[in-house]
């Protein structure tokens, strides 16, 4: 990249109409990727809520989110078809018992967690529509290994492999969005993306349960090894198109005029949209500066609460199985539970963000998945149980993105920020680990040992979250006001 001169500025520092202020020189502006030349910043003035920033804004949607929404599509699958697999015959092939699933599960954590941090540093300094389909694109050639793999080893070798590849792809997503959106949109934007995870569950049910009941055998391959084959080609397509459709920064995408150029950087610097000067960092400094910081260790404890209750997603089948249902309805019986949350969470996402209470939706969730589960485990009626997996599941996946959308918003600085979301995102999925061991074949059919537990967690988060809420409010607020 050519050394940046004194004519440009960066976008997370343009001045007001007037030129450069005080405090900002050329070197500031070093390795930035989200310059703008000065001249398109003369005599431009940012009036908030106009048609035209609203015009703009529905550009960037169609451009950025389908795109991200098709790419978790396929991460999740990826991720999570292990469950589908296991259901499959993946293990009676493979010879394993609950403790070797659950060690298959958490190893993709460690290695995910390993990565996640590394991953986000690269990203803040390069071009996100180069690195995360390239991301994409490896993770889905690796997803077709299974097709070889015959032994408990080789599963664990994967899934940690897996875990690397793929650790940089959520964090990287939640650190672009909060680059294009201000704090105030992107709650439902958030919501939306995650019902990817939600349609990928349900969607994921259905293509398992077709997939390994029709191509069982087909060409001597196990239906659950096509299972990985087939999803891990779609992945390695997409990622090739992602190539081209992916946007960059706001100030360095080709795709928006000059002017456009102007106001998606300006508006992301009104006082409203950002509560403290943005500054440049290293690598090294917004590190420190980010594990220095009592919020970034508040966040995490969250967001690892409630994905230590989210593990129950990869027991959905097993689950389905204890209620009655068998082959391919225990993969069918799945996609209701994502249906009701999908519903649930996009609903209270767009109420999070026109009412900037991203804190009070995430203890409402937490709080529905507390007493669902509870309920789970008190009634006798399997359709009862049923019914309320369902809520608790909403619950959890209405907790999920609106506390992320209130993370991303909470750090100033985009390195700073990067740090901050791979450190939430990694050490709260690390409850991964955990979490996969709530729910040993032993405790069949009832499995009140899990229900209990995930009870317990989603109620103590929700004080932590309330916690958080009266600490530290939520920024979208605090930068309206």
């Amino acid at each position: 990249m050519a050394q940046p001169t004194a004519e440009k500025l960066p976008a997370y520092a343009a001045p007001a109409p007037g030129g450069l202020d005080d405090h900002t020189s050329a070197s500031d502006t070093k390795g930035d990727l989200t310059q703008i030349d000065s001249a398109e910043v003369q005599d431009f003035v940012y009036v908030p809520d106009t048609e035209e920033e609203r015009k703009l804004v529905r550009k960037i949607d169609i451009r950025l989110i389908p795109m991200l929404w098709v790419m978790y599509i396929l991460n999740y699958l990826d991720r999570s078809n292990i469950g589908n697999a296991k259901v499959g015959g993946m293990e009676q092939d493979l010879q394993l018992d609950s403790t070797k699933y659950s060690v298959v599960l958490l190893i993709f954590f460690i290695g995910y967690l390993l990565f996640e941090v590394p991953s986000n540093m690269i990203l803040a300094r390069s071009r996100p529509s180069l690195f995360l389909p390239a991301l994409m694109f490896t993770w889905g050639g690796l997803s077709i290994a299974p097709v070889g793999i015959h032994n408990f080893g080789g599963m664990v070798a994967f899934r940690f492999i897996l875990g690397l590849i793929e650790a940089g792809f959520f964090p990287g997503v939640m650190l672009l969005l909060s680059c294009w959106y201000k704090p105030r949109e992107l709650s439902k934007r958030i919501a939306l993306f995650y019902t990817a995870a939600l349609l990928s569950g349900a969607f994921g049910g259905l293509l398992a349960g077709g997939i390994i009941s029709s191509l069982n055998g087909r060409s001597g391959i196990a239906g659950w090894r096509w299972l990985f084959l087939i999803e891990g080609l779609m992945t390695v397509f997409v990622a090739v198109v992602a190539v081209f459709v992916l946007p960059d920064y706001p100030a360095t995408t080709k795709w928006l005029t000059p002017r456009e150029r102007q106001l998606a950087t300006m508006r992301l610097q009104a006082p409203e949209s950002q509560g403290e000067e943005e500054p440049h960092m290293g690598h090294w400094k917004a590190f420190l500066a980010s594990i220095s910081d009592l919020k970034t260790w508040v966040f995490v404890i969250i967001y690892n609460l409630i994905n230590m209750v989210g593990t129950i997603q990869y027991f959905y089948p097993t689950l389905m199985q204890s209620l009655g249902y068998t082959g391919k309805m225990a993969q069918y019986m799945t996609v209701p539970i994502y249906t009701v949350t999908l519903v649930v969470s996009v609903i209270c996402g767009f109420i999070a963000d026109r009412t900037h209470n991203k804190g009070p939706i995430t203890m409402f969730g937490c709080a529905l998945a507390c007493v669902s589960f509870i309920i789970t485990v008190a009634v006798p009626n399997d359709h009862a149980k049923y019914a309320f997996i369902c809520f608790g599941a909403a619950g959890i996946w209405t907790a999920v993105p609106c506390c992320l959308s209130w993370a991303v918003t909470m750090f100033d600085g985009r390195e700073k920020r990067g740090v901050s979301i791979a450190l939430i995102n990694g050490l709260g999925n690390l409850a991964s680990v955990y979490g996969s061991w709530f729910w040993p074949s032993d405790t069949a059919p009832k499995y009140i040992m899990g229900f209990a537990l995930c009870s317990g967690f989603a109620g103590f988060v929700f004080f932590v979250t309330w916690f958080a809420y009266w600490r530290y409010g939520d920024k979208g607020v605090q930068r309206k006001s």
